[in-house]
């Protein structure tokens, strides 16, 4: 999904939003007016009387959008099945600096996926940020857990902000190098 800016919305229900950059999670009440300020990776970002808010994809019928289709798997999907759809969740999430997914970014640095007796499963993600410093960690994990959370048959999701190592450029695909103009 493209970026947008600027687009005005008014809420037409009332909205579960995480606030940016805390990660912080309330509800946005019917008829509350914002701006869009991003749309990336099936969330949008809203300004809202001097805050900005993350919107699920799977609430975008409140800001008058279609809502993200769950993710699915086939009845008989194996574990890297669930393990490739895990992945590409993760490539829907963007620090809200850089229009790149964090996969591409190199900021993932572990994921790991446990079957549980009950058939379930548990995805353990480590990662990191651009920068120790950087104010967005709380929302991106947050977006993190979210979007995994959708995987069928995933029921917990731990993510990890770790700076062992350093986050540097070279971490980045070649595609985010491009894209970036770090090439």
């Amino acid at each position: 999904m493209a970026m947008q800016s600027n687009e005005p919305v008014v809420f037409e229900r009332d909205c579960e939003a995480a606030l940016i950059p805390a990660g912080d999670t309330g509800i946005i009440p019917k008829g509350a007016e914002g701006m869009i300020t991003q749309a990336l990776g099936g969330s949008y970002t809203v300004y809202i009387q001097g805050n900005l808010f993350r919107i699920d994809g799977k609430d975008a019928d409140a800001i008058g959008k279609e809502p993200e289709p769950t993710p699915e798997l086939p009845d008989n999907a194996s574990d890297e099945d669930v393990e490739q759809l895990v992945w590409d969740q993760m490539r829907r999430c963007f620090d809200p600096e850089i229009p790149v997914n964090i996969v591409e970014l190199g900021l993932v640095y572990r994921c790991d996926i446990h079957l549980n007796d009950d058939g379930s499963r548990t995805v353990e993600v480590d990662m990191t940020l651009t920068a120790p410093g950087c104010g967005m960690g709380d929302i991106i994990a947050y977006d993190v857990r979210e979007k995994v959370r959708q995987v069928p048959t995933v029921e917990d999701v731990k993510v990890e902000v770790v700076f062992d190592p350093p986050w540097s450029f070279e971490m980045m695909s070649e595609a985010a190098k491009l894209q970036t103009g770090m090439m």
